[in-house]
C-alpha cells in the first residue's frame, strides 16, 4: 500500500523528470536552429565573396552586376557629402541599338581623343587606336550617334578597387549597344602586377571573353584587377582632377560600391581625330 507521502514524492519526481525532458528538448531545438542560422549566414558570406571575385566589373548587358569588396556595417549610412557637380544639360538619352559591331572606319595610325563633357567638368581621354582599334572604332561610332549624351555614370567603387563606371544609357548597369567587342590590348605595358593604374580607361565586361559593349570605367587610384578588361585610353591631369572630385563625394551606400553621390552625367561625348 502506497502512503500519501510516498505518492506525493512519486508525483514530484515525475513532474521533475517532465521538466527536465522539456528543457533538454528545448536546448536540442535551439542547437539545431542556431546551427541552421550559422549555415545560412556562411552560404551568404561565401556567395558574396564569390560574386565579387567573379564579376568585379560587370557589363549588365549580359545580366551580370558587380558586388563591392566591402564588409557591411550595422550602423546607419553616413551623411551624404555635398554634390560638387552642376545640373545636367537639357536633353534625354537616345534609345539606340545595333545588331552587330560597326564597320572599321578609324585610321589606326592617327591620334584620337574622347572628350567627356560632364556635369562635374571635362574629362579628356587619349585613345589607344593602334592598340585597341575595335574598341576605339566603336566609341567613335557611338559618340557620333549621340549614344552617350545625357547618360549617367551609374557606379562608383571606393573600396578594393577605385573606379567610376559609365557608358550605360539605362543608368542601371544593365544597358549596352546590342553588340559586343573583342578583348584587346590585355598585355599593355601599363598593366603591371595585375594592377590598373590611376588614369586608365578600360572596358567593363561580363567576366567572359569578348563581352565588352559600351560600359567603361575610369580608374582614379591604382586598382588590383586581373588583365581581363581592355585598356583603351588614358586620362590627362585636368581630367584626373575632375575624377578625384567625383570620388571625393563618395557613393550612396556607404559600403564602398554604389551610385556616386555626385551628379555625374555625360552631357556630351565627342571623339576627335588629330
Amino acid at each position: 500500500m502506497v502512503s500519501q507521502e510516498q505518492r506525493r514524492r512519486q508525483l514530484a519526481r515525475e513532474k521533475f523528470l517532465r521538466q527536465q525532458q522539456r528543457r533538454t528538448e528545448a536546448r536540442r531545438k535551439a542547437r539545431v536552429r542556431n546551427s541552421a542560422i550559422a549555415s545560412v549566414l556562411g552560404v551568404i558570406v561565401i556567395g558574396a565573396v564569390a560574386l565579387y571575385t567573379t564579376h568585379v566589373l560587370g557589363d549588365g548587358d549580359k545580366k551580370t552586376e558587380a558586388s563591392a569588396k566591402t564588409t557591411p556595417s550595422a550602423s546607419a549610412p553616413p551623411s551624404k557629402a555635398p554634390d560638387p557637380c552642376q545640373k545636367p544639360a537639357v536633353g534625354s538619352v537616345k534609345k539606340l541599338s545595333w545588331k552587330k559591331e560597326p564597320a572599321m572606319s578609324i585610321d589606326t595610325s592617327a591620334k584620337y581623343t574622347l572628350d567627356l563633357a560632364t556635369t562635374c567638368g571635362d574629362i579628356p581621354i587619349a585613345l589607344k587606336a593602334s592598340a585597341a582599334p575595335h574598341t576605339v572604332n566603336s566609341f567613335d561610332f557611338l559618340a557620333g550617334k549621340g549614344y552617350f549624351d545625357h547618360t549617367k555614370c551609374h557606379r562608383l567603387t571606393t573600396q578594393g578597387i577605385y573606379v567610376l563606371q559609365c557608358g550605360d544609357p539605362q543608368g542601371t548597369g544593365m544597358g549596352g549597344p546590342g553588340y559586343t567587342l573583342p578583348d584587346e590590348n590585355l598585355k599593355d605595358a601599363s598593366l603591371k602586377k595585375h594592377t590598373y593604374p590611376a588614369g586608365t580607361v578600360a572596358m567593363a565586361n561580363t567576366g567572359q571573353k569578348h563581352t565588352g559593349g559600351s560600359q567603361f570605367f575610369l580608374v582614379y587610384k591604382d586598382s588590383p584587377l586581373p588583365p581581363q578588361y581592355t585598356p583603351f585610353g588614358t586620362i590627362d591631369a585636368a581630367g584626373m582632377k575632375v575624377l578625384n572630385k567625383i570620388a571625393g563625394a563618395g557613393e550612396s551606400t556607404g559600403q564602398g560600391d554604389g551610385a556616386p553621390n555626385a551628379t555625374v552625367v555625360i552631357n556630351k561625348a565627342t571623339v576627335t581625330k588629330s
